[in-house]
């Protein structure tokens, strides 16, 4: 310190060491050295702290981007909600076709299970050799009709004792006729005549008493087992087994009643009396009144039915001195040969019931693009604001494709609904078990969707393309 001519030396020396302390490097502490918290005595992992930012900026990465559809989805519910008419024509077509659509593949569905389980169902791993295969065409019918034999007896036998593959081989014919009882009497009764191994391949249950045995055949003995309908109305209220029943004038004493099986396309499937079939042909001949027979072969399982088909045919082949070349003159109706037939017919529908769901569908995608290119006309100055703003032209794109696509998934939505609940009516009150797939659902709302992108595409384009200056300049 210099007083007068003294120089004072400690504020230059205060002033000199507060600098020093202000630029001298300060202690900073990089965790990714070392790892000890010098506030703690834990270890600080790096790749914790790398993981805890990488989350957050994937979190705003997503929540940046889940604007980008969050922002014109609720746009567009707010339109929607706003013009409620012209919502509704709007999304008439796509609502239409997606509803017929999913009703259409829930019918089918619910009527190929239905087919297979009632019609298609011959039993367990059967198939029928018959006189007649299934003809689809009058012209087939009358060459089969020519050239096809009557099966026989005898080819039974031949069968049934040649034939090394199958599990069981057994014989039914069947007729109409009556059955009375007392002064009540049924008109227009199937009579079958079968083998009694029927019993195991047969979808027919035995709910009381027994069914036609060996015994019965070899006799020939005057007895039936009768389907539900016919216990029901004959015998009301008293057990049947052991009455007689008269099966078209004779007496045939009752020993078993069938569970019920209910009906097929309105037709009751217990309206049945079966008798031993020996004692069907000693009433009724081999080929009287146009009776045919049906050989039932069961295979051993699922995986033997080829095969076992291949046998069969073979053997019949060689017992009519068929050429190589030649057709059978004799039919094998298998389940998989009548759900074929099904199908075929079910996919006609089908392709037709497309082509009318795409109609629909291009109306409504046509009405969706209508809809959306006035929207744009409607909203030109707000577009020219946020292209002052900075949006850019992928912004604006988007923001209309995906109120495009928003109305047209709901449309399809509400398609889905009216669809759903169109097949519960149709389970309710008819016998086809109609269910809505749900991959019809999926597909449905895919297509849907897609749609509104598609038709959508040109008025976002068209939008993303307006200049800012002239749009602000625009006025409605």
């Amino acid at each position: 310190m210099r007083i007068g001519n003294v120089t004072v030396r400690p504020l230059e020396r205060s002033i000199r060491a507060s600098a020093r302390n202000y630029f001298r490097p300060r202690v900073v502490y990089d965790y990714s050295v070392d790892r000890t918290d010098p506030t703690t005595t834990e270890q600080v992992d790096p790749r914790r702290s790398v993981r805890k930012f990488a989350a957050s900026r994937v979190g705003e990465q997503l929540w940046r981007h889940g604007t980008v559809f969050r922002d014109p989805a609720f746009e567009a519910l707010a339109a929607l909600r706003a013009h409620k008419l012209r919502s509704a024509l709007t999304l008439l077509g796509v609502t239409l076709s997606v509803s017929v659509l999913i009703l259409v593949v829930s019918i089918i569905t619910g009527a190929n299970l239905y087919i297979e389980h009632r019609v298609a169902n011959l039993g367990s791993n059967v198939f029928l050799v018959l006189r007649f295969p299934i003809i689809t065409n009058q012209q087939d019918l009358f060459k089969a009709m020519r050239r096809n034999r009557y099966v026989t007896w005898e080819d039974y036998e031949a069968l049934r004792d040649g034939m090394r593959l199958p599990r069981a081989v057994g014989l039914e014919t069947r007729t109409n006729g009556k059955v009375r009882l007392g002064t009540q009497a049924l008109d227009d009764i199937n009579i079958r005549g079968v083998t009694a191994n029927i019993a195991d391949m047969d979808v027919e249950e035995v709910e009381t008493g027994r069914y036609i045995t060996d015994a019965d055949n070899e006799g020939r003995a005057e007895v039936t087992f009768i389907g539900q309908q016919i216990a029901g109305k004959l015998f009301p209220t008293v057990d049947p087994i052991g009455k007689t029943i008269y099966v078209d004038g004779r007496g045939f004493l009752v020993v078993g009643v069938a569970k019920a099986i209910g009906t097929v396309f309105g037709q009751s499937q217990d309206n049945f009396v079966y008798i031993p079939i020996r004692t069907f042909l000693k009433h009724y001949g081999e080929h009287g009144q146009g009776l045919d027979m049906a050989i039932n072969i069961q295979g051993r399982g699922p995986e033997w039915m080829r095969e076992t088909e291949d046998e069969a045919r073979t053997m019949m082949r060689g017992r009519r001195h068929l050429d190589p070349m030649a057709d059978d003159n004799f039919g094998i109706l298998a389940s998989d040969t009548i759900m074929g037939l099904w199908t075929n017919l079910t996919g006609a529908v089908a392709k037709t019931m497309v082509g009318v769901v795409s109609v629909f569908l291009v109306i409504g995608g046509v009405v969706i693009m209508n809809v959306m290119l006035a929207s744009v006309t409607e909203r030109t100055r707000e577009i020219g604001v946020r292209k002052s703003l900075g949006a850019r032209r992928r912004d604006i794109l988007m923001q209309f494709l995906v109120e495009s696509a928003v109305m047209a998934a709901i449309g399809g939505a509400i398609g889905i609904a009216i669809a759903y609940l169109l097949s519960t009516l149709v389970r309710v009150f008819t016998p086809v078990p109609s269910q809505v797939p749900i991959g019809a659902v999926i597909l449905s709302l895919a297509v849907s969707t897609t749609v509104g992108l598609f038709f959508g595409l040109y008025p976002a384009h068209r939008a993303a393309q307006l200049d800012p200056i002239e749009a602000l300049r625009f006025e409605t």
